[in-house]
């Protein structure tokens, strides 16, 4: 039988659903986090942004209990982000693709409204009534226009509610549609002119939106919407060893979620996929002495995960349970090579004049000429 999930925070999700929430994920922290919690709240937060900021950035609390990192990255941007959404303006995540950003968007939410399943999914086909509201027409033609044939939007319920709203990908969504966001962001208020009505926000109400920096030119923001954000920009992780721990972490995650085996010593495996998604994506190598030509794909952490969560999907049920180089190879050939005319010729040149030489590493290169050819 499939699990039909209702939707609020307190819902008690079973053991078959594939991704809990992060507030039923993480259910136990953030109980922990808002008992031992004695710092002001703004209105209708579940934590303080002190707590806010431990849950996302992971610590030890007074009675033992250890948060878990969700982001591992420079504290001062996960400050920022947080004190901007106990302000009255709009936090905008920007950052290319892969650096957390709808993750982060997510554990803000539940960590602030115990709630993250308010959500606009911008796409180029994302209507108005997705922000503002939309009408059950089957109510409206028997009734006319009235509440009860008012359908109201994510965006809409969380400023009845007081509480947190997600916008992801918000320079997807066509320009008109994202304008009408400025009277909502600027005045607090949504205008129902056929009630001739409107919906005021009430205090704990904010808006948290994703974009992508490499998305530029596809619906730009207006200056007059872009002012109403406070911009907060999540880079790439600084160093190698930075990666190979969100890799790590992530990984074991959802290996866990899918009941794969974890792989002994697979961290060896993981740090050669970070080292060559970071030097391909840098376009130089790790000791700064070679030039290489770049993928026309972003090859960002996400991909990284993903190609490690393949490999150990593959070693688990196809292989002893270990690890090994051939299990990641055709992943991390299919994350590089996304255009086979250029990238393909990129990938070969890489192989041959870094991988190839590189001391250790002829396992990995025979596992990867072999998926290559």
């Amino acid at each position: 039988m499939p699990a039909f999930v209702e939707r609020t925070p307190s819902a008690e999700v079973p053991r078959q659903v594939l991704r809990p929430h992060a507030e039923h994920a993480f259910a136990a922290e953030l109980a922990s986090l808002a008992g031992q919690d004695d710092r002001p709240r703004p209105a209708r937060w579940r934590l303080s942004p002190w707590a806010v900021a431990t849950y996302l950035l992971g610590g030890t609390l007074p009675d033992g209990t250890v948060i878990t990192p969700k982001y591992v990255g420079p504290r001062r941007v996960v400050e920022v982000a947080v004190t901007t959404l106990a302000t009255d303006r709009a936090l905008l995540l920007l950052g290319v693709p892969g650096t957390a950003k709808t993750w982060v968007s997510e554990h803000l939410a539940a960590a602030v409204s115990g709630d993250s399943t308010l959500l606009v999914q911008g796409t180029a086909g994302t209507p108005e009534e997705a922000i503002r509201y939309g009408w059950n027409y089957a109510r409206l033609l028997a009734h006319g226009p009235g509440r009860d044939a008012l359908v109201p939007s994510p965006v809409m319920r969380a400023m009845t509610e007081g509480a947190t709203v997600r916008v992801e990908e918000l320079t997807r969504i066509p320009a008109d549609v994202q304008d009408s966001l400025i009277t909502l962001l600027s005045e607090k208020t949504l205008p129902i002119p056929e009630l001739g009505e409107e919906v005021q926000a009430v205090r704990g109400f904010n808006l948290i939106a994703t974009a992508n920096d490499r998305d530029r030119g596809v619906n730009d923001l207006s200056s007059a919407l872009r002012r109403r954000f406070n911009t907060v920009v999540l880079p790439l992780p600084e160093s190698a060893e930075a990666e190979v721990d969100i890799v790590t972490r992530r990984v074991d995650q959802i290996g866990r979620s899918l009941d794969l085996p974890s792989a002994p010593d697979g961290t060896d495996e993981i740090r050669r996929v970070v080292t060559v998604f970071r030097e391909l994506r840098d376009g130089l190598t790790s000791d700064g002495r070679t030039k290489v030509k770049s993928p026309s794909g972003p090859l960002s952490t996400a991909e990284a995960i993903s190609v490690v969560t393949g490999g150990l999907a593959l070693c688990a049920h196809f292989g002893d349970g270990v690890l090994r180089a051939g299990d990641l190879a055709a992943g991390v050939l299919g994350a590089v090579v996304r255009d086979p005319g250029t990238d393909r010729v990129v990938w070969q040149e890489y192989l041959e004049t870094v991988v190839r030489e590189r001391e250790g590493w002829q396992d990995f290169y025979r596992a990867c000429r072999e998926v290559t050819a």
